[in-house]
């Protein structure tokens, strides 16, 4: 009974924390664009591969928020997270289908997840898309590096034209942390944006470790954002630190940088997430109204 009273109370003052940072803001809350949620069967041979700091991992990796369903969503609202994620992602054919359908009703059940899918290629793959689109898919996941693909496969023409055509955002794993794939760096997503220019790419994670070549292909891309999941954290800055010194192009980008936390992934507190970025050289409050909130409202047309 002590250990559970003494966990409600830690989680408890850390919510405060948490809203803290964005009530001081002047902000609604937080739009966290990636957060991720997935069949039990699914999120707990996720954490069995973070447990044993597997390869793509290729370092300790504890989860800070290895809950029950339930518990990781009830804590997200009381973090003051009015929107996030169900980020889903296959690593082989015949899976992306079906977990589209959990994900689906996954956000049926929880109105405050933006309604999430994914895909891989393999024939068929513009068929399901489209219809997880028909369904209200609003966010896409790409996982460049766990599904081992080129994001210019043939297969994914048509997936890509569709969504392109439909302007909705994908959250894309394109850079080489914490490990590289075979597909994975900027030069295969400049390939991708030659082909379609209009896509509402995000690139997760900063496109860590490539910071400097994804900045500079959110720039000379309109339609392209960046997401801030786990960049500039102590743990990455270990391995994979961003630049230091004022990087003007983190302001000029700013509309189109947007808040991610990798929850419940991730191996330390959701507050030092927020604390990593408000702490960043040359920012003002407006800036970080944008990241925390604004910007993704703007995207998803969240009032």
């Amino acid at each position: 009974v002590r250990k559970l009273l003494g966990n409600n109370m830690t989680h408890a003052n850390e919510a405060g924390a948490v809203r803290q940072v964005w009530s001081e803001l002047g902000l609604p809350g937080i739009i966290d664009v990636h957060t991720h949620f997935m069949p039990k069967s699914v999120m707990d041979k996720v954490w069995r591969y973070f447990d044993s700091a597997g390869p793509m991992v290729g370092r300790p990796w504890p989860i800070n928020y290895r809950m029950d369903e339930s518990d990781r969503v009830d804590t997200l609202r009381a973090f003051g997270v009015r929107r996030f994620t169900s980020l889903v992602y296959p690593h082989k054919p015949d899976m992306a289908a079906w977990l589209n359908q959990w994900a689906a009703q996954f956000a049926r059940d929880t109105k405050d997840c933006l309604p999430t899918a994914t895909f891989y290629p393999e024939p068929g793959a513009a068929d399901y898309v489209k219809a997880a689109i028909h369904a209200g898919a609003r966010i896409f996941k790409a996982h460049i590096q766990v599904g081992g693909y080129d994001p210019t496969d043939p297969l994914l023409d048509d997936v890509w034209g569709v969504i392109e055509d439909c302007g909705i955002p994908v959250v894309i794993h394109c850079g080489s942390g914490p490990q590289p794939g075979r597909f994975t760096g900027p030069e295969p997503v400049r390939r991708l944006l030659r082909r379609h220019p209009r896509l509402a790419l995000i690139i997760a994670h900063m496109g860590m470790p490539e910071y400097d070549e994804f900045l500079d292909i959110c720039l000379e891309s309109e339609a392209v954002h960046l997401d801030t999941t786990m960049a500039f954290t102590a743990f990455v800055d270990e391995l994979m630190p961003f630049p230091t010194g004022v990087d003007p192009r983190l302001r000029t980008a700013g509309e189109r940088i947007l808040f991610g936390s990798d929850f419940p992934n991730i191996p330390y507190g959701y507050r030092e997430a927020l604390d990593a970025i408000s702490g960043l050289p040359g920012i003002d409050d407006a800036w970080l109204r944008g990241v925390l909130h604004d910007n993704a409202a703007r995207l998803f047309a969240i009032e």
